[in-house]
């Protein structure tokens, strides 16, 4: 055994060597700043060496070689000094930005689905120098320029990527930093997109729940199941498109089309024989999964508070899990005449922005869940004290993801991180490459069954890029990968909101 240890200390003593004079010698690089000088003669010291270790027990020696004391890391000297980004293909375009520090961490964020990275890059003049650990500080900094929906991204892409850093840096995993964990594994509900008929229908549910294993599932009811088919909508050919159809994501560039239309001020009625057509769409839905599996709705058209009511009373014997985004947010006194009005659980919140917002949906009891999405609501922390505040009033939260395995690990942190949770979104479960984009810490499998692996010891969210399947999955707009953003370097305005 002493043999081995001598050779073990032989071992470690070069490395130690080399790693000091590596060490040595950027400290008298002329480039090197006083911050980094400084640094690097701290941490040189902060090691134990080796060959001081002869006089410890067997014991102690094994415990010394084994333990895991990182000689890279001093979070209190942490300093971003970089933020660029890689524009994926999925959802049509979906954002991962790195952020980069002085001591060679960094951290992944996300700005959401379909948003323009802007957003994220608009920031980083207002966290360059700043020590990433001061989490919350950062954000209430920066908090001040995100919004509703997509406005929100870039604060919460950096919010993401700041616990991924302060995860690595204490060597934790971000559930622990946000108070620990209630579960080990999170509960996902896959989408399930619009089929063209029952048999297609069947054939995307049967991935989802025999071979993929997901034991809740989220479909649309939407009156776009009802194109050319007469008499099951009033007022509808006045909002169709080139193509005939009630499209409700509109042409961005359109303010006055349908799409871009509140519900309140269509004026489309659904009759009773589109409210029939809707119904047998539902139970054709319930027939092939029968009633084990919760089965959530969404994207109705859009249509006023009366004409959702009746379309709940439509499928309220189809014990639907919720009844999503009925009408816009914003409307309060709207949801709660819903809610009131009828048996299925109501459910919004993916576009709304920090707590503040949530609080008057909570506070008069307007919705039976709320679902934010992180990528929009503020962050990992933000959507943890959504979700506390909620239970205080004893509302369940669900959470609404679509972007790449970067904000879908943040949401499972958090997810595990909040009591009164009830299931994840998974919207990208028919891309194969999809899980490929990212390698998981320590190679736990990050979907097993129809739940989300909570990784138990890998330090921040627990991934890395696989940067070959990034770099072969980019938007075809920006083919750029992580290249160098200084032009978003310079602060150039006070930023204070009050006088």
């Amino acid at each position: 055994m002493e043999n081995t240890l001598q050779k073990l200390i032989s071992k470690f003593k070069k490395e130690e060597e080399t790693f000091l004079a590596l060490r040595r010698k950027e400290v008298e690089n002329p480039k090197t700043t006083d911050e980094r000088r400084n640094f690097l003669k701290k941490t040189a010291l902060g090691g134990i060496a080796m060959t001081g270790m002869m006089g410890l027990g067997i014991e102690d020696t094994i415990a010394q070689t084994t333990s895991k004391v990182s000689r890279m890391s001093a979070p209190s000297e942490l300093k971003i000094t970089d933020m660029r980004y890689a524009l994926t293909n999925v959802m049509g375009g979906t954002a991962i930005i790195k952020i980069e520090t002085n001591q060679g961490i960094y951290g992944l964020g996300e700005v959401r689905d379909a948003a323009d990275v802007r957003y994220a890059l608009f920031l980083k003049s207002r966290i360059l120098g700043k020590n990433p650990c001061n989490v919350e500080k950062i954000f209430k900094s920066i908090k001040q320029f995100g919004g509703p929906a997509r406005q929100a991204g870039g604060v919460c892409a950096v919010e993401m990527a700041l616990w991924d850093i302060c995860g690595k840096a204490y060597n934790v995993p971000a559930w622990q930093l946000l108070g620990g964990r209630y579960r080990d594994k999170v509960r996902l509900y896959a989408d399930t997109p619009e089929a063209s008929s029952p048999e297609e229908q069947k054939r995307l549910i049967d991935f989802r729940v025999n071979e993929q294993g997901y034991t809740w599932l989220k479909m649309d009811v939407s009156i776009g199941e009802l194109k050319g088919k007469p008499g099951t909508v009033v007022n509808g050919k006045f909002w169709e498109d080139e193509k005939g159809n009630l499209n409700q994501w509109g042409d961005r560039r359109n303010f006055m089309s349908y799409g871009n239309t509140m519900h309140p001020f269509t004026q489309i009625q659904i009759t009773d024989k589109g409210l029939e057509e809707l119904q047998q769409v539902v139970e054709d839905v319930r027939n092939m999964v029968g009633y084990e599996i919760p089965i959530s709705t969404d994207h109705y058209g859009h249509f006023d508070l009366n004409n959702n009511i009746r379309l709940a009373e439509a499928l309220e014997k189809y014990r639907l899990a919720w009844f999503e985004d009925m009408v816009p947010w914003q409307y309060t006194e709207q949801w709660k005449t819903i809610t009131n009005s009828i048996e299925t659980p109501t459910t919004t919140g993916e576009d709304i922005y920090l707590l503040k917002d949530f609080k008057p949906l909570i506070e008069q009891r307007a919705v039976d869940i709320v679902h934010p999405d992180l990528a929009s609501s503020g962050g990992l922390l933000e959507t943890k004290r959504i979700g506390d505040y909620a239970e205080e009033y004893g509302i369940a939260m669900a959470m609404h993801q679509a972007g790449t395995p970067v904000s879908f690990m943040a949401n499972v942190h958090c997810a595990a991180a909040t009591q009164n949770f009830l299931a994840l979104e998974h919207h990208s479960v028919d891309v194969p490459w999809w899980e490929s984009l990212v390698k998981t810490v320590g190679g736990y499998k990050m979907i097993d069954k129809g739940f989300a692996t909570v990784p138990l010891i890998a330090p921040g969210l627990g991934i890395e890029l696989d940067e070959e399947v990034v770099k072969a999955h980019l938007h075809p707009s920006d083919k750029t990968f992580f290249k160098s953003t200084e032009e978003w370097n310079e602060l150039r305005s006070h930023d204070r909101t009050y006088s």
